[in-house]
């Protein structure tokens, strides 16, 4: 008699988002311009709708004191609304505990110099993973734009052929850092000792 394969609720298959992916009955949307829309001068509108959500000189300033307002339009896209509301694996939460504030702020800076810090990189919009990685940074990158030189480009008015300045380093630093303090409210400042996770048999 043939055994019945048990069958294993999974729960919902997780929704796939990407830089592309808009739901603009949500209020969800995507800013990256097509080359259709280059041409017509629809640079900054939805690329699905048309809606323009986004007030981006004021976003182009890379003003500190005003990073409330950049945050609120960031949300306004649907893949960074999705990682300023994903939840952060335990890894990438372990990461940020043993790293602690300071060893952060260090291990952001020097991801963003390596990942998106040079002009022109071939690899460009391959080189940050999406979530799960087990690095909280990765998620920090996707949520504020800085994960590759294209998002860094229409989010951040800065432009993909020249390295970025140390300036442009430390302003992307403070925006990841914001979000890594609001979604982890609870790391120390030195860090902590923090056991790994060990796979069960």
């Amino acid at each position: 008699m043939a055994r019945k394969k048990k069958l294993v609720d999974l729960g919902p298959t997780p929704l796939k988002v990407t830089c592309t992916s808009s739901d603009c009955e949500n209020d969800l949307h995507c800013f990256r311009a097509t080359k259709q829309m280059k041409a017509v001068n629809q640079v900054g509108a939805c690329r699905e709708c048309g809606a323009r959500l986004v007030d981006w000189p004021r976003v182009y300033e890379k003003d500190l004191t005003d990073a409330s307002y950049t945050f609120t339009a960031l949300k306004f896209e649907m893949i960074r609304h999705h990682f300023w509301h994903i939840e952060i694996d335990q890894k990438a939460v372990n990461y940020a505990r043993r790293k602690g504030v300071s060893g952060l702020y260090d291990a952001v800076r020097s991801r963003l110099r390596k990942s998106v810090g040079r002009a022109n990189d071939p690899f460009d919009g391959r080189q940050t993973p999406m979530a799960g990685s087990g690095n909280p940074i990765h998620y920090a990158q996707h949520a504020t734009a800085s994960c590759c030189r294209k998002c860094i480009e229409y989010w951040h008015g800065i432009p993909q052929n020249r390295s970025l300045t140390d300036d442009e380093i430390e302003y992307l630093t403070e925006l990841a850092m914001s979000y890594l303090l609001e979604r982890l409210p609870d790391l120390s400042s030195g860090g902590e000792n923090v056991p790994p996770i060990r796979m069960s048999k």
